[in-house]
């Protein structure tokens, strides 16, 4: 089972009027909400990491294992989306991804992007939006698990 999420809009909510805590890492808070909500998807799943932020290759890998452990959230396995050399919209991005990759896992998307609602039906379906704004909520975790039990079940027939 793979999760891939954005950061910005989705773990560290966009407000324009509040500049996000910088913890000791050099990377921002993720909110106590997100944080929650991503553990539960994570406790029921087992699901793996694939970075789609911006700031995936800000960091290396074994950094972002830190980042993600000093923020609560226990992850085993955290790998990245190639670098974005073309400067693709995240869509695009995204789209290049399973267009050059066989996926043969279950997998969702988490991300505010509104790009992504360009994505086709196949990837569309697996995408949890959220509010850049708000980010991660229960209720979108919620919705997150239901995707991934109907993936599994399809995945199984």
């Amino acid at each position: 089972m793979l999760i891939y999420l954005d950061i910005d809009g989705v773990m560290v909510p966009a407000n324009a009027w509040r500049r996000p805590k910088i913890l000791e890492d050099g990377f921002p808070e993720f909110s106590s909400r997100a944080v929650n909500s991503l553990e539960r998807i994570i406790s029921h799943s087992g699901a793996d990491i694939v970075l789609t932020t911006s700031h995936k290759h800000k960091y290396s890998l074994k950094e972002w294992h830190n980042i993600f452990k000093r923020r609560h959230i226990n992850v085993d396995k955290i790998t990245r989306l190639p670098k974005n050399i073309n400067h693709l919209n995240r869509k695009d991005e995204i789209m290049q991804w399973f267009n050059d990759k066989k996926i043969e896992e279950a997998f969702i998307i988490i991300d505010d992007d509104k790009s992504l609602n360009g994505l086709p039906k196949f990837l569309k379906d697996k995408l949890i939006q959220t509010s850049g704004s708000v980010g991660l909520t229960d209720d979108l975790a919620e919705e997150a698990i239901n995707k991934i039990e109907k993936a599994k079940y399809e995945l199984a027939t």
